[in-house]
């Protein structure tokens, strides 16, 4: 059972800032692309009232941590994980790499939670089971490959170093 997809795309103008930079919201774009495709790859789509449920994936978090630009026509590489599958939601860590870039190098990781959801007579929407066939298809990625790509790492990485070279300002002896 699929526990990663990967995609490639170029980074279109429209998706740039005035610096010619991809404008940071597109990364959530991106990933849902990602998203989409891995779905599409295992014969099933996000919209699951097409497969005849009165279910839908609404994002409950989404995360996104920037390491380098992405500009205008540069190659992007999207690695969607499953970290964690449960009866009612899916969490999926996904890794930019530029592969215009030599060596390819990272630009970001990212992270969304979905919880499946199906709307009440009354417009509410209520947590509900994720249909049989998604369960049945699509598995946890193993540890080692999470751990060797995960948001959640990488993080914990930056925001150490981060934290070993902030010096707090010196105080003056005699105010």
């Amino acid at each position: 059972m699929p526990c990663e997809f990967k995609i490639t795309r170029r980074v279109e103008f429209s998706e740039t800032d005035q610096a010619g930079i991809m404008h940071f919201s597109n990364f959530f774009r991106f990933m849902e692309t990602a998203e989409h495709a891995f779905f599409r790859s295992l014969g099933l789509s996000v919209d699951l009232t097409k497969s005849g449920h009165r279910l839908g994936l609404p994002r409950v978090h989404a995360e996104c941590d920037y390491a380098a630009p992405l500009c205008f026509e540069d190659e992007v590489l999207v690695h969607l994980l499953v970290e964690k599958k449960s009866t009612r939601t899916l969490t999926y860590q996904f890794r930019f790499t530029n592969l215009s870039q030599s060596p390819p190098r990272e630009a970001a990781r990212g992270r969304l939670v979905v919880v499946c959801v199906r709307r009440k007579k009354d417009g509410a929407l209520q947590s509900a089971s994720l249909p049989k066939v998604v369960l049945e298809k699509i598995q946890e990625a193993p540890p080692a490959l999470l751990a060797s790509t995960g948001a959640s790492s990488q993080r914990n990485r930056s925001t150490k170093s981060r934290r070993l070279s902030v010096k707090p300002p010196k105080q003056d002896p005699h105010p």
